[in-house]
């Protein structure tokens, strides 16, 4: 790894790092139970679509430890949790849609009681007829949500007249989220009908909502708290309001605490996975290898509800161009309702998955002309000052990919490690290598919105040190350490003298999720506007006491200082802070945030979703065993734009993490349903996340050096959070690259992703049959 250069502080440890790796951070499961707390257990009816008939459960409610079972008709008001569709019910009604779907409700006094009086229920069903591929949703139209058209130019007509052409179809897989801490709930019931949740939530505000409409409570009456998670990656964005709500109406039920947990292959099976997606495309291009028309149909299974499958899809419509210009397009986008699982949000929220395609159309175009597909993605890049407009109206001011690019393929060596590994695999073996260099642009911002927002309180105390609260949630990510070093540089304080406070709707409310790379820009901003409201008030006390209007007063060292009658005063923060305590001046503020200049008109799918992009670029460099399939990545180095890093050391843990993560869920994680609809693959032992071992010996990440943000974010940074992910696309495509050297010249590669063995193994073969 490269040495951090310096952000806006010195590259500060985590807030939690000390706590993480000596096993003292607390989270959800860790909070001490309160006396006679109850635990809670989900039933399932174990079909992926049927009618029940009956639900015997006396034996479930003769099991030892079992106190209370709770079924639909017990559910006090709204049996749902579907944020924006309200089509996820708590508990199943009469009829099932997939296979883990709950049913039923079990409070037991443990975990394990309540777990295995679950599993005790006498079912009688009528299997329904199951819809469990894309292919057969398209069939029976059957959707989650209508069908979404865009397009730009005439591709028709395009595709018509252009010198080449080309037919292909792109098929890429799900992924779990595989957080090391599960889903897990704690509700405490209050005096006066409301309840504390403590919830593993990126959504504290969401959860809040869907418990209130389930109880039937004003939402005041609902208090939400998360002081870290143990991971997230969206899987905690909408998919905590189960547990959570479950949890609160058995304890208002019962009137004691309640707790739900998840066990991994509960957690596996129960909750929504990143959406699979399928995709067939003709594009037009000319002998250069540049896109002239293309059109295409997006697949995604959504599973058997919403969810957040509207925006996800969106964003994979407005991120199918990655980083080149498309003139002439055409997109049909088919929201598949399949009786599955629902799948949600995952880092990348849809973008992943567009990029993916666009990626492999390019990967054909090169192997069609004999070209190497760096050379065509270079000769389709947007352009700075014209090819610069998207397909969804938005113009792009902010391309630093060229200068990106070429500093990439200086640090890798790109040019003669081509070379190299070609002249290589010329010579034939066992073993072929395969290199790739792709980038990455990304939007930042929510697509919807109305969640462009942020507030934040902050409380300076009588001793000169500082609390702040945020509507951001800690998932590992470091959020909680950048807001610290925001509010820290305004008053020029160690950051050690700021603590942030658990994430809390009853201090900050209205909140938006943690999620689309937001949470540094949108909580940081208004942690940083509270600051400037609390200094403010600040200046204007001390100015009034030493004779001189508030601007003369400048912060720094940990003081506030002005020239007063040609002597410099200086004041420190404790001291300041204990004499406007003195007099009677409030040292509490609030902050609001919202992002400018976007807007987005949904219907039409125009606008400006995005405040601005970020942009990454990855080489990688693999093997292949043309014998078994397996492979290795040998070498990556990252070129990764983070605009003027707030924490240089933690945004280079995330793009390694990122880059990580992408690369497992192109190569390794692998979902397999069964016949029935059931996940086989619910478990560490049938599914496959990266570990240390399939981290190349060489991963190189560098920061783009001197590229402040255009747009003006918190002290011009750039968003980190989900950008490198798609850097894992580079794997992918050497793996590609280490096949397509086994065909014939001209021959494209057959190969979908996850890229296990078994499917680079048979891609090897069809290479050679060729």
């Amino acid at each position: 790894m490269n040495a951090p250069e310096p952000g806006i502080a010195p590259s500060v440890a985590h807030e939690s790092a000390s706590l993480h790796v000596s096993g003292a951070a607390r989270y959800t499961d860790d909070i001490p139970e309160p006396a006679g707390t109850l635990h809670g257990a989900f039933g399932i009816a174990g079909l992926a679509h049927a009618r029940i008939d009956t639900l015997d459960l006396s034996a479930v409610r003769a099991s030892p430890g079992v106190v209370d079972v709770l079924i639909a008709a017990d559910l006090p008001a709204a049996n749902n949790y579907g944020g924006i569709v309200h089509d996820d019910p708590l508990l199943a009604d009469g009829e099932v849609m997939y296979d883990a779907q709950p049913l039923f409700f079990v409070l037991a006094t443990s975990h394990r009681a309540a777990r295995i009086a679950a599993r005790r229920a006498r079912i009688e069903a009528t299997p329904l007829p199951a819809i469990l591929t894309v292919a057969e949703a398209i069939a029976a139209q059957s959707w989650v949500l209508p069908p979404v058209e865009v397009a730009r130019g005439d591709a028709a007509g395009a595709l018509a007249a252009a010198p080449r052409r080309l037919d292909g179809r792109s098929v890429v897989g799900g992924q779990d989220h595989f957080y090391l801490e599960g889903q897990v709930s704690l509700a405490v019931p209050q005096d006066d009908g409301g309840v504390v949740v403590h919830a593993s939530t990126q959504h504290p505000t969401e959860v809040q909502h869907i418990v209130s409409e389930a109880l039937g409570v004003p939402s005041a009456w609902v208090r939400v708290e998360c002081r870290r998670m143990g991971g997230g990656f969206g899987g905690k964005e909408s998919q905590p309001a189960l547990l959570s709500a479950m949890a609160a109406i058995a304890a208002r039920r019962t009137g004691r605490a309640v707790k739900v947990r998840l066990d991994r292959d509960d957690d596996m099976t129960i909750t929504g996975k990143r959406h699979p997606f399928e995709a067939d495309w003709t594009v037009g291009f000319d002998d250069d290898g540049r896109i002239l028309a293309l059109d295409l149909v997006l697949a995604s299974d959504c599973g058997y509800s919403a969810d957040l499958s509207g925006p996800v899809n969106d964003r994979a419509v407005c991120h199918v161009d990655n980083a080149y210009w498309l003139p002439n397009l055409r997109i049909r986008s088919l929201r598949c309702r399949t009786h599955k699982v629902s799948n949600t949000a995952f880092r990348g929220f849809g973008g992943p998955q567009g990029m993916f395609v666009i990626e492999e159309v390019i990967d054909a175009i090169a192997r069609a002309l004999g070209r190497d597909a760096y050379a065509v993605r270079l000769a389709n890049l947007y352009g700075t000052t014209e090819r610069n407009e998207t397909h969804y109206g938005q113009t792009i001011t902010d391309n630093v990919l060229p200068e990106l690019l070429a500093r990439l393929e200086t640090l890798s060596g790109y040019a003669g490690r081509r070379a190299e590994i070609d002249a290589a695999n010329a010579r034939g073996g066992i073993v072929r290598r395969g290199l790739a260099l792709v980038p990455v642009k990304f939007g930042i911002s929510f697509n919807a919105v109305h969640l462009n927002q942020a507030g934040a309180l902050l409380h300076l105390y009588a001793d000169g040190s500082l609390l702040v609260n945020h509507g951001g949630t800690e998932m590992g990510q470091g959020l909680f350490t950048k807001v610290a070093q925001v509010v820290a540089r305004e008053f020029d304080v160690d950051v050690a003298r700021v603590r942030v406070s658990a994430t809390d709707t009853a201090r900050v409310p209205n909140t938006s999720a943690t999620a689309a790379s937001s949470g540094s820009d949108l909580n940081g901003m208004a942690a940083r506007n509270a600051s400037l409201v609390l200094k403010e008030r600040l200046a204007a006390f001390v100015a009034d006491e030493w004779g001189v209007p508030p601007e003369a007063v400048r912060w720094h060292d940990g003081a506030a200082h002005a020239d007063v009658d040609g002597t410099r005063r200086s004041i420190a923060l404790p001291e300041l802070a204990r004499r406007a305590y003195m007099a009677r001046i409030s040292l509490s503020a609030q902050g609001y945030y919202r992002t400018p200049e976007i807007h987005w008109d949904g219907a039409a799918f125009r606008g400006r979703p995005f405040f601005y992009f970020a942009y990454g670029a990855a080489v990688a460099e693999v093997a292949i065993d043309t014998l078994t399939g397996e492979h290795r990545t040998l070498a990556v180095d990252i070129v990764h734009d983070v605009g003027t890093s707030l924490n240089p050391a933690i945004d280079i843990g995330q793009i390694e993490g990122g880059f990580v993560q992408g690369a497992g869920w192109l190569t390794s994680e692998e979902l397999v349903w069964d016949a029935r609809g059931r996940l086989s693959t619910h478990a560490p032992s049938t599914y496959k996340i990266p570990t240390a071992g399939d981290v190349p010996q060489r991963l190189r990440v560098e920061l783009l050096a001197g590229s402040p943000n255009r747009s003006p974010t918190i002290h011009r940074s750039k968003a980190v959070g989900e950008p490198p992910l798609m850097l894992g696309l580079a794997v992918y495509h050497a793996l590609r690259d280490a096949v397509a050297g086994l065909a014939p010249a001209g021959e494209r590669v057959a190969m979908t992703a996850p890229a296990t063995p078994e499917v680079v193994l048979r891609a090897v073969h069809r290479a050679r049959v060729r």
